[in-house]
């Protein structure tokens, strides 16, 4: 197979679409995840820090012990236990004062990843798991779509959720849910939309089956927002293929880079006896995108998801910019418990990636979806620029269920300090007759930020 080119030039390859359609559905799943087990929980596993290969190197002071095997999912030194990068030349040595259970630093363009730690260990994905449900769902309603809440919508909410305040008997259009499952994290909000999409049921299932496509076979969903559950599981690599697959969706990359926005609230009467119905402001819970107290806004970041339970611990996986290189960083269960923590390590390894990326080796890859793996394979077209890359080699993947799009943040209620706009999509529809090109990269040329 050709070494893979250039990162500055893109890689496409001339599909037909029913062909992409019957790979996507036939395509047999190239290496199956292990199951859950008891070590995906936070607090099981005896004390003690990783073990590593010799072309490993120990990090953070996690205290319990990843499994020693894992799945090598991009790459096989992915699914080796302990820090994986590889330090040579000028390439600043990683952070070490990161104390993740799991972490994963990727080129959000060309799939590369710099550097991880214990990239595949199945861990509670708390609210990052919305990540997942965002990229299977949203494209199944258009945002002015309306939907009234009745009781049924709301059953099943987990006790000490988090809510963006939705009331039942009360009118809300898809986009003021959206903006409620990526500002507020709104467990009512996942709810609501997973009613519309035939039932929470559904909607795992729908989840799982994409999450299998997107070759995210660390991840188990049981519960659609992220809420703890026996047996749903997910990995720092899976968070990071799922983000990168999000990203390719303009709504996506709309709502997880929006800082702030109105939400309706319940209908009232006012003193005249008139119903009315009023709004209230929702921040953003990303504190690398709203800023805290104790830390500032990360510079060029543009989303995408924070999560945290009592049994994950905190996670996130963010996206920034910088220099004209687009990152993507997960971070699962940090072990200190210092305040925003998780971003404050987050931010610590982007900082690290950003002066690594072009100086560092790869450790591994963030692999292709199934149906545009299969569809690049060697003489699937002769026309093509380049072949499909294997583990270890730089190399994305395109997204079939995606248009190109560039716009920008919507002015019925939102506003976003920063926005990710004309992030290229994977695919393109060339040809009525349904012929696609799939970008084997994912350019994501500029992510621009707004202030208002």
């Amino acid at each position: 197979m050709p070494a893979p080119m250039k990162q500055t030039v893109r890689r496409s390859l001339l599909v037909t679409s029913a062909t992409l359609a019957s790979l996507a559905l036939t395509a047999p799943v190239s290496l199956a995840a292990p199951s859950p087990s008891p070590s995906a929980s936070p607090s099981a596993g005896p004390s003690g820090s990783p073990s590593g290969s010799p072309s490993s190197t120990s990090s953070g002071g996690s205290t319990a012990a990843p499994p020693a095997k894992m799945s090598t999912v991009g790459g096989v030194r992915l699914g080796l236990p302990g820090t994986q990068v590889a330090l040579a030349g000028d390439v600043p040595v990683v952070p070490k004062d990161v104390t993740a259970r799991s972490w994963i630093v990727a080129d959000a363009e060309s799939g590369d990843v710099l550097a991880s730690h214990n990239a595949h260990w199945r861990l509670p994905p708390a609210s990052t798991m919305k990540m997942l449900f965002a990229d299977t769902v949203l494209p199944k309603f258009p945002r002015a779509t309306e939907h009234k809440v009745v009781p049924a919508d709301l059953e099943g909410i987990g006790s000490g959720s988090s809510l963006v305040g939705i009331k039942e008997n009360e009118t809300y259009t898809v986009h003021d849910l959206w903006l409620g499952v990526f500002l507020r994290s709104g467990n009512d909000a996942v709810h609501v939309l997973s009613a519309m999409n035939g039932g929470v049921d559904n909607t795992v299932a729908e989840m799982n089956d994409h999450a299998e496509e997107l070759q995210a076979l660390d991840t188990h969903v049981v519960s659609p927002d992220g809420y703890d559950a026996s047996g749903q599981v997910s990995s720092a690599y899976d968070l990071t293929l799922i983000a990168r697959s999000g990203l390719q969706k303009k709504d996506f990359r709309e709502y997880c880079s929006t800082v702030s926005a109105k939400f309706p609230g319940a209908t009232k009467k006012n003193k005249k006896g008139k119903k009315v119905r009023e709004s209230f402001e929702i921040q953003n819970t990303n504190r690398l995108l709203s800023g805290d107290y104790d830390i500032s806004q990360y510079p060029g970041i543009a989303g995408v998801k924070n999560g945290n339970t009592t049994n994950a611990g905190a996670t996130f996986t963010g996206v920034a910019e910088r220099g004209g290189r687009v990152l993507l960083v997960t971070v699962m269960n940090p072990d200190k418990t210092e305040h925003n923590e998780v971003y404050k390590e987050t931010a610590k390894l982007f900082d690290w990636g950003f002066e690594a990326a072009g100086k560092v080796t790869p450790v591994g890859e963030l692999v292709a979806p199934k149906g545009t793996e299969q569809a690049a394979q060697p003489g699937a077209n002769p026309s093509s620029s380049a072949t499909a890359g294997t583990s270890g080699e730089a190399g994305g993947a395109g997204n079939a269920a995606d248009k190109p799009v560039a716009g920008a943040v919507a002015e019925d209620g939102s506003r976003g300090m920063w926005t990710a706009l004309a992030i290229t999509g994977g695919v393109l529809v060339l040809l009525a007759g349904g012929a696609f090109l799939v970008n084997r990269r994912w350019p994501l040329p500029d992510l621009v930020r707004r202030r208002r």
